[in-house]
Order: C-alpha cells, then structure tokens, then sequence
C-alpha cells in the first residue's frame, strides 16, 4: 500500500510540474549532447601529426606466412605435425578441431627489400618496391577466430555489433575539414565475380553515437550514390526552398522534443544538398591523365574496382575528407591457397602501392595515415592435404601482420616478431586495442581521454582492458 501512495505521489508530482517522460528523455539527451560538446572543445589533445586515414581493410584474413612473415625452416617440417608446445591448447575453428595439425610450408618465395631489408613474398611485388615507406607490424594479435566477430572487433573495438566504428570515432571526435561531402566514405569493391564473404553495415555503423557520423557507403558502380539528381523539370530553386521549408519544419520539432536525431536529420539533407554537386564531380574520373590509371593498373579503368576505389581515396584525401575505408573480400584462403591468395594479390598490390607513391607525390602522405590489413591472419598447419595444390590454410588469430604508411608513422621498419611457425608472437605483441590507440594518437587523440557516455557508461573505441600507444612506430 505504502509502494502504491508513492507511486500516486510521484506521479502527481511530475505531472503538477509540468513534466512527461518525453522531456525527461529529451533532457538526458540534451546532457549527453552537452557531454559530447564539451569532449570536442578539448579535441585534439594535442598536435596531431596525421589529418585524414585510409582504412585499406582487406577481408577475410589474408596469409601472413605468404606474404610478409618468412619462415623459411617450415620447408623442413613440411608434412609433419605441429608441435603441442607451440599449440599450446589454442582454439580452432570447427573446420579443423579434432584433425591433425599437419605443416603446409609457405607457397611463396620471399626476398628482403629496400635499405630496410624487409621480408616480402613475392605475389606482391609492388608492394615490395615500396617497403622502405612502410612500416610493418607482424606481432598483431585478436581474440577472435571468427569472420564476423573478428572484423567488428577490428573495426569497432569489441565483437558484438553495436558499437561505434573506428571512422565514426574520428568523425565525432575531430569533425569535418570539408563542407561537401560526409566526413567518413566506404567503397566497397566491386569484384570480377560475385563475393560470397558478407559486408555487415555495422562495421562502418555509428552505434550510440548520433547517425550523421556513420559511414556512407559510395556504390561500386559509374553513379557511386542513388537518386543524387534532381527529377527532369525540377530546378535547383525549388529543391533548396523545399528543403528550406523542410528544415523550418524539423527546427519546429526539434525546439518541442530536444531530439538530437532531427538535427541530424537536417545536417544530413542539407548534405545531399551539397552532395549533388561533389560526387558527380569526385567519380568523374575523366579529368586524371593516363599516367594515374598506369599507375594504378589495368583494373583501375573498371568503377568500383579496388584499383578505382584507391584512386577515389587520393581524390577524396585531396577534398579533405576526415576517414575512408576500402574493402575488398574474399581473403579467405580455405583451399587452392595458391590460387585464391594471389588472385586477391592481383587485385590489390599495384593498387595499393600507386596509393603509396602517388600520396607521397602530391605532399599528401605526410598528413594522411595509411592502414592496410585484415581481421586475422592464417596458420600453419593445411587444410584439406597439407600437399595437394587445393589445400589452404584457416583461420588464425595469435598473429598476422599489418602495415602502416605516413601520418607519422616511421617508415622502413618492421615492428614485433613471431615464433618459428607464425603461431605464436614472440616479441613485442601488439593487440587490436593497441593499434587503435595509436592510431588515435596519430590523430591527435588520448584514447584514454576520448569517451562517450552512454547509459551511464563512459564508452571508449579500445575499451576497458589494457591498451597502450605503440610509441616505437611513431617518427
């Protein structure tokens, strides 16, 4: 009886004052506005030495034992099983638990390069020629063994959906340094057959961050955006006074409920606005010479080929665009390792390596960070027979191996180092988390310091456990 009197009081109370649940909610909001204001006035904290990134997030788990991490003793253990030492009990994944771990020696030849001597194989060649502006880190480490959790872990700082994407951390932190287009773009590539590796929008999702820091997703195809154009007979003037009267109409709603959502809603139509113009004129590559799409390869003539997409990314670093992702899928090398792994090398290393070189050309390399690398890597043992050509290698996530390209980053050095079979990392690990945090500090960001509150929790892109600024990588 007593509950229900405080119940009936409570309740008058809040309707005396003159109160709903739909203020009190639009207050709360209104507070985590504010909060968020009050982390942007101290962004960055301090000067940062990167202004833009470039996410080349390759899908899958491309083979770090083929392409970066030599081990060339493996030759002499081909066939036999690894060791329990080295297993040392890890998990595997359903497709090869209960089955002997026998050794699939590395199919590619490697050489060292450049003055700083690093380890290449040799299905990328291009990415060889550039390796003293690269800097590699082979001591990777995730805890997830599994596609979908891996990448949202790699790209979101946890493995359950939800979460802020990296992009959307830089572009609520830091803001635009362009009026017209959207500060964080993802391209997708468009592959010569059809990719059976999904792309979830959660992994270039805002989470509980307000929706206008989401990734926009360009189509992979000649018109990157649907419906950009006005209707034939409708004038620039009568869409601006529509989205005049229509924005008159969301400041209305907006001073009754407080929800931060229709200023979204406004910024983003008025977005589209500006966006009619910007993005027939950023895909139209018709205006680069011959000499780019040489530079980029034979593919890059294809819209929405990576090789195009990585042309789109220079031009959108020159527009000053905060974050851009590419993805390519189909890293997953299960079986005919020989042939799937250097196909996506086709794809991707001459692409890649013009992206590098042409940065550097046009001065933009300095101030633009360049990350290139997948969820998790592969191991050691084959699947399928470790010596017939259709074996392959699965998934893998006690190490694999990144690389990192300007925006203060040193180049020709190779960070951290795996066991004798690219099972184990051996020196200097570097999780996920890690890379996060420093990457954020190349952006000017205290990862420790950059939070969002939310159901009354301070929310960070690396989390509550340990994470630390790879320091030795930063020039």
């Amino acid at each position: 009886m007593n509950d229900s009197r405080n119940l009936l009081c409570r309740r008058s109370f809040l309707n005396q004052a003159g109160f709903n649940i739909g203020a009190i909610a639009a207050g709360s909001l209104l507070g985590q506005e504010t909060f968020a204001d009050q982390i942007k006035r101290d962004l960055p904290h301090f000067a940062p030495k990167a202004k833009r990134v470039i996410f080349l997030t390759q899908s899958g788990g491309p083979s770090q034992i083929e392409l970066f991490d030599h081990k060339p003793n493996l030759h002499k253990l081909a066939g036999t099983e690894l060791p329990s030492s080295v297993r040392q009990g890890q998990r595997l994944t359903g497709m090869t638990k209960g089955k002997k771990q026998l050794i699939l020696p590395p199919l590619a030849k490697f050489k060292r390069h450049g003055k700083s001597g690093a380890t290449v194989g040799e299905w990328l060649p291009h990415t060889a020629s550039i390796a003293d502006e690269l800097c590699f880190v082979k001591s990777m480490v995730t805890d997830q063994i599994n596609h979908a959790p891996a990448m949202t872990k790699f790209l979101t700082g946890h493995q359950l959906p939800g979460r802020p994407s990296f992009g959307c951390w830089a572009s609520y932190g830091l803001g635009s340094i362009n009026k017209n287009l959207p500060d964080y773009l993802v391209l997708i590539s468009k592959m010569k057959r059809s990719s059976d590796q999904p792309l979830y929008d959660h992994y270039w999702g805002s989470g509980f961050l307000p929706s206008r820091h989401q990734g926009v997703k360009l189509r992979n195809a000649r018109d990157p955006v649907l419906y950009l154009n006005d209707p034939e007979g409708f004038p620039p003037k009568l869409r601006r006074a529509m989205l005049d009267g229509l924005g008159s109409m969301n400041q209305r709603r907006y001073a009754q409920s407080l929800d931060p959502e229709i200023q979204t809603r406004i910024e983003q139509y008025e977005m589209a606005f500006r966006m009619q113009t910007s993005v027939p004129e950023l895909a139209d590559l018709s205006d680069e010479p011959e000499s780019t799409f040489e530079l980029y390869g034979p593919d890059s003539r294809r819209p929405g080929s990576y090789a195009a997409n990585c042309i789109l990314a220079r031009r959108l670093v020159e527009r000053d665009v905060r974050f851009i992702q590419l993805f390519h899928p189909d890293w997953d090398h299960h079986s005919r390792l020989g042939a799937w792994c250097v196909s996506r090398c086709v794809d991707t290393d001459q692409p890649s390596a013009a992206l590098i070189r042409d940065l550097k050309q046009r001065g933009l390399l300095d101030d633009t960070l360049v990350l290139w690398g997948g969820e998790f890597g592969r191991g050691v043992a084959g699947q399928g027979k470790w010596d017939d050509p259709a074996a392959g290698r699965d998934h893998h996530p006690r190490c694999f191996t990144v690389w990192m390209a300007g925006g203060g980053v040193k180049p020709g050095m190779t960070y951290g180092a795996t066991d004798d079979f690219s099972y184990n990392v051996a020196v200097d690990p570097v999780h996920v988390r890690d890379l996060h945090a420093t990457a954020l500090h190349l952006l000017g960001v205290d990862h420790e310091r950059f939070s969002h509150r939310f159901q009354g929790l301070d929310f960070t892109l690396t989390g509550v456990e340990a994470s630390k600024v790879i320091n030795q990588v930063i020039s």
